[in-house]
Formats: C-alpha cells, sequence, structure tokens
C-alpha cells in the first residue's frame, strides 16, 4: 500500500513538471474566439459568444463547409448584429461565426489598372490575381471642408460639346439623368476613354449582369480599360457590396499622397 501511494505521488510530480514545462508555450498559443448565429432576419444577422468592434469582419462557417464574410454593423445585450457581404446559402442556425479582427479594406495599386473589381476589392475578370503592396481601410475619416481645394480648373472630357457648352470643373461632381436607351452609357463610354486625367475610376453599381460586361468590353473597349478601374457591383449582389463599392470609389479619389500622384486625382462614374 505504501509503495503503490509512493508510485502515485511520483507519477503526479512528474505530471505536474511536463504541464509546468508546457505552460509558457499554453500561454503563447493564439486563442480563436468563437460565436454562433442565433437569428437572421432578412439580410440581418445576429450572433452571441463573440465580440468584435463596429465596421470589423467576421466569417460565418455555414453546414457544408462554405463560408462567407460579413460586416459588423451593430450590437447589443451581447449580441453582434452583421450585413453579410455574399449570398446566405447553407448558412443555418448555430452556424459558426469567427471574428477577423480586421476592417474593411481595398487595395490601391498600379496592378488595378485595366481591371474590374466588385463591392469587396476582388477581381472579377478574368485576369491574374492580385498581389497589391498598398491598402487603404474604406471607412475614411471626414475632410475638413476648409482643405478642400476650390474648383477653379476645368477639365477636358473628350467631348466638345460639353467642353464647349457645359464645361465641367476639376473635382467637379454632377448628375447624368436620362430615359433609358439615351445613350448614358455610350457617353460615360466616351468620357471615360477620352478625358484628361492619368486614370478614371468607373463605378457601375446596381446594373444587370449583362450591361457591366457589355459597358466594360463593348463600350469602354481596351483603349478606355487600360487606364480605368472598374468596380462593379450587379443588382443581385448583397446591398453591402453596393455601399462598399461607393466607399471604394471614394477612397481611390481619397487616397494618400503618394497613391494620388499614381492614380491621378479624377473619378468618373
Amino acid at each position: 500500500m505504501f509503495r503503490a501511494g509512493r508510485l502515485h505521488s511520483n507519477r503526479s510530480r512528474r505530471l505536474a513538471g511536463r504541464l509546468a514545462g508546457l505552460r509558457p508555450a499554453i500561454k503563447r498559443a493564439p486563442l480563436q474566439e468563437e460565436g454562433s448565429l442565433v437569428r437572421m432576419i432578412g439580410i440581418k444577422l445576429e450572433a452571441v459568444g463573440c465580440q468584435a468592434p463596429i465596421g470589423s469582419r467576421c466569417r460565418i462557417v455555414a453546414g457544408d463547409g462554405n463560408s462567407l464574410e460579413a460586416e459588423v454593423v451593430g450590437f447589443s445585450d451581447g449580441s453582434l448584429f452583421l450585413m453579410p457581404e455574399g449570398h446566405l446559402r447553407g448558412v443555418q442556425l448555430g452556424a459558426r461565426v469567427v471574428p477577423m479582427n480586421t476592417g474593411s479594406a481595398v487595395a490601391v495599386d498600379e496592378q488595378l489598372l485595366g481591371r474590374v473589381i466588385d463591392g469587396a476589392g476582388h477581381v472579377i475578370d478574368r485576369g491574374p490575381s492580385l498581389r497589391c503592396m498598398h491598402h487603404m481601410p474604406l471607412r475614411g475619416t471626414s475632410i475638413n471642408p476648409l482643405h478642400r481645394s476650390p474648383i477653379r480648373e476645368p477639365l477636358d472630357v473628350g467631348v466638345r460639346a460639353i467642353n464647349a457648352l457645359l464645361t465641367i470643373g476639376r473635382g467637379q461632381r454632377l448628375g447624368l439623368f436620362a430615359g433609358s436607351g439615351v445613350g448614358k452609357s455610350t457617353l460615360l463610354g466616351m468620357m471615360t476613354r477620352h478625358t484628361d486625367a492619368d486614370v478614371i475610376v468607373v463605378a457601375l453599381v446596381g446594373e444587370r449582369g449583362r450591361e457591366v460586361r457589355e459597358f466594360v468590353e463593348d463600350i469602354l473597349g481596351e483603349e478606355g480599360l487600360a487606364r480605368a478601374i472598374v468596380v462593379a457591383t450587379p443588382a443581385d449582389d448583397s446591398p453591402l457590396m453596393r455601399v462598399q463599392q461607393g466607399r471604394i470609389f471614394g477612397r481611390f479619389v481619397q487616397a494618400d499622397p503618394s497613391t494620388t500622384r499614381k492614380f491621378g486625382g479624377t473619378g468618373l462614374g
């Protein structure tokens, strides 16, 4: 009995020593916080069991193993409210919600010239994947209105009728409104190809899928696409993607000075 007790004591000490040796590794091991999906109303998702700040992103792992990203848009009583970026096929009650601890960002680099991206900044054309070095957060800070440059310099859009009768200033915002089939996209394509700017950013928000391809291939063409960046979010995409598309458009125009010199400072959308 005494011998058995001593063996048990020796084993306990050896086990305690091994655990003590593992303690530093356990402390260094990263812990992944996860929650679960408890409610879905329309496109608004509610998750519990995890915490994340407003504007950050979470990955939702569906039951079939597929995953989609969502943005944190609110919280209440220990719950997170999320807006998905993609379709909710396969998402079910209890799906894993993993905070990514990163906010929405967009690549701002010369590699984007001639490319077509979606509202999340992902390439949707047939070209190679991007390896951009410069990224900017989609949620930027507002600019002091007294720090904005006044509109004094005319912008040559390459259309003589507009230059002569409806002169546009560099940095000006303008609206183009007309009925269906009267040439809005054609005029936009002309201005994209011939405007006196280093880079043109074109935002196609809520267009039908076939119209996006027609604009890129037929109206814009290789000449116009060579110095353009097209951000396209078709009508059947998530509403959050359309909101982010507007943010992407703004971030290209409000890029930091070094990036602005590379991309010029004019966008048409």
